[in-house]
């Protein structure tokens, strides 16, 4: 094998899955090994490669067409994850997805290109549901001065671009927008889960589950979160944010409805 190259060699000519085949595409992913780390992540979480399965060192390399040194690298960083563990002269043994750290960015985002995408989402937007309103109601109490005026400039942003229907300026302004209102909870846990709210909204973003022109409500009620933190209104600020989270939820409710086992 050429150095540098990503190769499916044997596994493509035995029907590897689409989604293991694009994520060897190498403008997506950096090094040789993080590559590796791709393909197998995205096998954990959509089933191919279950929980209970025990894989050999030999398998792998053969399965990525990659080097011992790269294998062993890539499941260094997975059993990091918790997603596998590595026993001498058993193999390696993909655990059950409840010991991974569900709260890695990366895994969120392998759980959503998988068949059970619908589960990923409901689980985040339960989170932010439970967490965000109490968020809003800390920063009302200790944001910054300087903080509630960026939430109030961003939430007349977010409004500009949603009537304008750029998707894309939307996105980073709502992730922008949670994200600070997070961290101006002053509560530092809180503040920490700023990635979460972000994949959430990249991946009902990317997946089309986003509105081209978001709902007036919505937009006002983002407005309404950072008047309340720029007032110091605790509890018009949790009910603002507790409103965007209700009816985020609400919008999802009719895809859990439609694919209760995903």
């Amino acid at each position: 094998m050429e150095p540098g190259k990503f190769s499916h060699g044997a596994a493509a000519e035995t029907s590897e899955s689409t989604s293991l085949q694009a994520a060897s595409d190498p403008a997506r992913t950096g090094g040789l090994h993080a590559q590796v780390v791709e393909l197998l992540g995205l096998a954990f979480s959509s089933g191919e490669l279950n929980g209970g399965s025990t894989l050999r060192i030999e398998e792998l390399e053969e399965r990525c067409q990659v080097s011992r040194s790269v294998v062993r690298e890539a499941l260094r960083v997975l059993a990091s994850m918790g997603m596998v563990t590595s026993r001498r002269r058993i193999g390696v043994s993909v655990l059950p997805s409840s010991e991974w750290n569900l709260y890695d960015p990366q895994i969120i985002r392998w759980r959503l290109a998988s068949a059970g995408r619908i589960a990923q989402l409901r689980s985040l937007y339960e989170l932010r549901a439970a967490i965000e309103p109490e968020a809003a109601k800390l920063a009302a109490l200790r944001a910054p001065l300087s903080d509630a005026s960026d939430l109030m400039g961003l939430a007349g942003k977010l409004w500009a671009a949603g009537r304008d229907g750029d998707t894309g300026l939307f996105l980073d302004l709502d992730i922008q927008f949670h994200r600070l209102v997070l961290s101006s909870s002053g509560n530092e846990m809180f503040g920490r889960l700023h990635t979460l709210v972000a994949e959430v909204l990249t991946g009902r973003t990317n997946y089309g589950l986003m509105p081209e022109h978001p709902h007036e409500e919505a937009l006002q009620m983002h407005v309404d979160v950072a008047s309340a933190i720029q007032r110091g209104d605790p509890v018009q600020a949790r009910d603002a944010m507790l409103r965007i989270t209700d009816r985020a939820v609400r919008e999802m409710q009719s895809l859990w409805t439609r694919n209760p086992n995903a």
